[in-house]
């Protein structure tokens, strides 16, 4: 398939409901509404093709970037590459793929969260902070846990909603694993108050800070 024949597939699979949340979730017009299902299933029948999931960015539709996420070869693509494409994943749940299948295996992903993290660039931001989030989790040693919560601290208040969603991570993740540093996770998050009364379904954990942590640190026993 190439690319013009990928768009129409991809319109035939359109569906109201989700049109409907990914406008109201500021995807605008270039998007068809296309379940995340629908996209993984074309992903696999088209497999890894480098080439054509550039061009499939290329486009600017939604759910042509979510396929190409899932179709490009994140170490064929150079930092400058991979920079660019975080910054124009402006929509959330295409920012979060890029991060999980793209950002989180590239090779030049510890260099770029650095820069990240000190930029201005809303989506830059949150790419940075989720790999920081990562880290804290996979591989801490080397961070500076208690500069990092006052980071947060101090900048989260006032950071940009995509990225205030990585540094809440962040903070959260700290006060799970690293018990000396719960207390001030906890107090940060409850000072902050972000995400306090966020909706969740029911069974599923709330993101507020305080109410994440105690709960994914009781499961530790």
């Amino acid at each position: 398939m190439n690319v013009q024949e990928i768009l129409v597939h991809l319109k035939s699979l359109s569906d109201d409901k989700v049109l409907a949340r990914n406008a109201k979730n500021g995807a605008g017009e270039e998007q068809f509404g296309v379940k995340l299902g629908d996209i993984r299933k074309l992903s696999k029948a088209i497999k890894t093709n480098h080439g054509l999931a550039l061009d499939l960015w290329g486009t600017g539709n939604l759910e042509a970037r979510l396929l190409a996420t899932l179709m490009v070869r994140p170490k064929s693509l150079s930092n400058a590459e991979l920079d660019q494409m975080v910054r124009e994943a402006a929509f959330p749940q295409l920012a979060d793929w890029v991060n999980a299948y793209v950002v989180k295996v590239h090779p030049g992903k510890e260099e770029l969260r650095e820069s990240w993290l000190d930029d201005e660039d809303p989506m830059a931001a949150r790419a940075g902070w989720n790999l920081t989030a990562i880290r804290v989790v996979k591989a801490p040693e080397g961070l500076d846990l208690p500069g990092l919560l006052d980071r947060i601290e101090g900048e989260m208040g006032a950071a940009p909603e995509a990225a205030q969603w990585t540094m809440n991570m962040c903070l959260a993740e700290i006060g799970i694993h690293f018990p000396k540093h719960r207390k001030k996770a906890v107090a940060i998050g409850e000072a902050l108050g972000l995400y306090r009364d966020y909706p969740v379904s029911k069974g599923c954990t709330s993101p507020f800070a305080p109410i994440w942590i105690r709960e994914m640190a009781s499961r530790q026993g």
